[in-house]
């Protein structure tokens, strides 16, 4: 037998009063595979656009500290 003959073999055992239960299961079960994936966090942090100077990164410590300022050192 087929996937397709196993399964219609299963519902057809099934009791009249289960069936929409197991229709909200099938319809769960479709929308979920038939939906786009959600792109996962690194594809999201790689969209992620800071403005800072350009020695941002490499002083960070020293803009936290407030040695160094952002102000209009921006590019």
């Amino acid at each position: 037998m087929t996937t397709i003959e196993l399964i219609q073999a299963e519902i057809g055992r099934i009791p009249e009063e289960h069936l929409s239960e197991l229709y909200g299961v099938i319809r769960d079960f479709t929308a979920s595979k038939s939906a786009s994936p959600r792109p996962g966090i690194m594809a999201r942090l790689r969209e992620v656009q800071i403005e800072a100077p350009a020695d941002f990164a490499a002083n960070l410590d020293l803009y936290l500290s407030g040695e160094k300022s952002v102000g209009d050192n921006i590019h």
